[in-house]
């Protein structure tokens, strides 16, 4: 299978860039705010959500190494994320966005257990890209909804 190669421009590209790296794992040193470049960029181990799992009895997945990079970003704040802890491993469940005035906003990188990125971006523009080989997992995540929704971070004021 291609490796993945996607950008966003506007919300609905946002939310097709977040379905493709929802359960994506990652260590806190795995992500850097470059203020001078106005970028907010990430190495995931992305879950492959688009290939069917393999196997009748035994069922595999995939997982990809991926880049992902938000350009146009002013400021990052996070909330619940122990960022003195660099190789803690963070499971991104999604990406939001909230309009400020258009076409700026918040992306949110929503992570499990409450953990949050807010990045302040002039407009929506984003990228992600799959590099390197895959690798089986026998793991499928899965998500207790009414839980997740409980946990979620409060809304990030600036």
């Amino acid at each position: 299978m291609d490796r993945l190669k996607l950008v966003a421009f506007d919300q609905d590209d946002l939310a097709v860039v977040s379905a493709h790296v929802q359960d994506a794992v990652l260590k806190v040193k795995d992500m850097t705010f470059l203020p001078k470049e106005g970028r907010f960029a990430a190495v995931i181990n992305r879950f492959v959500w688009e290939k069917p799992a393999e196997g009748t009895v035994r069922k595999s997945w995939e997982r990809r190494r991926a880049g992902f990079h938000f350009d146009r970003v002013s400021a990052v704040r996070s909330i619940g994320i122990d960022r003195s802890n660099p190789d803690a491993v963070l499971d991104l469940l999604a990406i939001a966005f909230d309009v400020a005035e258009q076409p700026a906003g918040t992306v949110t990188l929503i992570f499990a257990g409450g953990g949050a990125i807010a990045l302040d971006v002039e407009c929506i523009e984003a990228s992600i890209s799959d590099f390197g080989p895959a690798w089986a997992t026998a793991c499928c995540p899965q998500h207790d909804v009414d839980a997740a929704e409980a946990k979620a971070p409060a809304t990030m004021k600036a």
